[in-house]
């Protein structure tokens, strides 16, 4: 989305809008009125909209149109003006989303901060291990403090009897890849998992002292997997 200097490019059906309408397309909600604002934009696609059709008229002739086609025109406009302003709106609400994520970010940030850069083992096994690490502060006038966390889980599934059995047995080369790839799939889960964790309990005012050093995750009762309170480690254990 532009800026509003000619830095910001905005093109509506692959045209580039004018510097006086460029302008208009910035980041919702800085200054001004959101409704306000949308209705400008729409009047601004409606008008692009209506230029180019005076645009073709001009370039066959100035042509007069049956009215059965100038019907159809009108219609046509219609639908793409509608099409246009669904987009809008649904630019629009991506773009607040995207600003009020931001503006959670910066606010956590100025509390703790978790290092996400956790690269995965060169080989993976079922016994998996997680290390978390962090920094944290009760308010902005306190030193940082450091910590870290480590999630272990050894990945023991229920057999699933619903998948059918192949009917020549893979290579052992090829169960072993399978296998690779699966385990992959699991780290990666639960990577993601314990990274949430550990942001959702400083999000909700989680006191950094009382984060263990190990956490053993928890696991389904029926399936024996990864569900999403495994990683919780503020929640009572059984």
């Amino acid at each position: 989305i532009g800026d509003g200097t000619d830095n910001g490019r905005i093109r509506a059906f692959g045209q580039r809008l004018p510097c006086r309408q460029r302008g208009v397309f910035r980041i919702v909600g800085d200054d001004g009125d959101d409704a306000a604002l949308t209705g400008e934009i729409i009047g601004i696609v409606s008008q692009d909209i209506a230029n180019r059709g005076d645009l073709v008229a001009h370039r066959n002739g100035g042509f007069r149109e049956p009215q059965a086609v100038a019907g159809h025109r009108d219609d046509f406009g219609r639908d793409r003006r509608q099409a246009a302003t669904g987009r809008i709106a649904h630019e629009f609400h991506a773009v607040d989303a995207m600003k009020r994520r931001m503006e959670t970010e910066q606010a956590d940030a100025e509390l703790f901060q978790i290092d996400d850069q956790i690269m995965p083992p060169y080989r993976f096994s079922r016994q998996m291990s997680i290390r978390v690490s962090y920094r944290w502060r009760r308010t902005i006038s306190d030193e940082w403090q450091w910590g870290s966390i480590t999630f272990v889980h050894h990945h023991d599934p229920r057999p699933d009897y619903t998948t059918p059995t192949p009917k020549r047995k893979p290579s052992a080369a090829k169960q072993e890849q399978e296998l690779q790839n699966r385990l992959y799939q699991i780290w990666e889960h639960l990577m993601r998992a314990a990274l949430y964790s550990v942001r959702d309990y400083f999000r909700d005012g989680g006191d950094g002292t009382k984060i263990p050093e190990t956490f053993q995750v928890t696991v389904d009762s029926y399936s024996r997997g990864l569900n999403n309170y495994s990683t919780q480690f503020w929640r009572p254990q059984p």
